[in-house]
């Protein structure tokens, strides 16, 4: 069996409407802790921003500032925003649900991170390739840039990279560049097949339009995992799109690092107006015992404020989660916070 996985860099289209949003609601965080924001934007080539949805906050947020500074590429910022709906938000402040829908947490005992290996090697390359361009060390290299990565049980099959770069260097020197600096991060094998800017080669303008939430596949575990469907982005924490993915995300952590089981895939089901899960689906994949295992799910907070109050999420956390996936990185409450429920 092979499993691939793909990630995008932070110069993405998709990813700089990601940073935008999540910029966007860390300033209105920063002020207003209990600020509501459903903030998405759309950016395109010309160097258009678009940013939309519903802002409910006491902040005074510079916007337009803040979209300028975040894309050095913009050069007109347009703006419709309006205030969350009366009948949402006193949804959300009797602590019912903000709407229906499904999260799911997982966890795996394949790489360190406890996360699917495909994912966290893409994502290893692309934080190489915004590195070597921040650096200097490859400074022909541009913003834009995305691998794709494919193993097996007998290791590392295909890797695929495509990245933005200067008009002036040749195709040559950056494939070579690429497998010197960026690809050893991996561990590449001698049949390992390596694909570097390919078809017609040339990457230097990046044509296509960003959307906030367009990448929420690679945002959560690869392909290999479902997904609810709800985006992260933009979204405040009393929206469980977010929220919930956190929390059953920590769930799963803590069930793999406390030893109940090898792997461990959580998916819980909500609808607007009620706090508790209406349906929650707990998976070992023979690894663990799966009664046992949601025993202890269910001694972890559920609701949309016990999940927000456990993980301490009206912080202005979320601008670092925008790229490279938000799980399996360092310094975000889901993955660091250990439950104290012994074993």
């Amino acid at each position: 069996m092979v499993r691939t996985a793909e990630s995008v860099t932070e110069g993405h289209p998709d990813k700089m409407c990601d940073i935008i949003s999540d910029s966007i609601l860390d300033a209105c965080l920063e002020q207003d802790s209990l600020s509501h924001v459903a903030c998405e934007v759309m950016v395109n080539s010309a160097g258009t921003a678009i940013v939309a949805g519903e802002i409910t906050s006491k902040a005074l947020v510079d916007i337009k500032a803040l979209v300028y500074e975040t894309w050095p590429a913009c050069d007109h910022v347009l703006i419709d925003l309006q205030q969350q709906l009366p009948a949402l938000a006193a949804t959300v402040a009797n602590g019912g649900a903000n709407d229906q829908g499904v999260m799911v947490g997982f966890a795996c005992d394949e790489t360190p991170e406890l996360m699917p290996l495909p994912i966290m090697l893409a994502h290893r390359v692309t934080k190489r390739l915004a590195e070597v361009r921040k650096s200097g060390l490859l400074p022909y290299l541009r913003a834009d840039g995305k691998a794709q990565i494919t193993v097996s049980t007998a290791g590392l099959e295909t890797v695929i990279v495509s990245t933005q770069h200067d008009a002036e260097v040749s195709l040559d020197q950056l494939r070579s560049d690429i497998k010197e600096h960026v690809l050893i991060v991996l561990p590449i094998r001698l049949n390992t097949r390596v694909l570097i800017n390919c078809q017609e080669g040339r990457f230097e303008c990046s044509g296509d339009t960003g959307v906030t939430g367009r990448k929420i596949v690679m945002d959560a575990y690869g392909p290999q995992v479902p997904d609810g469907g709800g985006a992260f982005s933009g979204k405040d924490p009393s929206k469980l799109d977010r929220s919930g993915a956190y929390m059953l995300r920590h769930i799963a952590k803590s069930v793999v690092e406390s030893g109940r089981a090898r792997r461990c895939q959580i998916e819980a089901a909500y609808c607007i107006g009620i706090a508790e899960p209406v349906a929650l689906n707990v998976e070992t994949f023979g690894t663990g015992n799966a009664l046992d295992v949601e025993a202890y799910v269910r001694t972890f907070p559920l609701t949309p404020i016990g999940i927000v109050e456990y993980l301490g999420l009206q912080r202005p956390i979320y601008k670092q989660t925008a790229c490279y996936g938000h799980f399996g990185q360092h310094g975000t409450p889901w993955e660091e916070i250990t439950w104290n429920t012994p074993i």
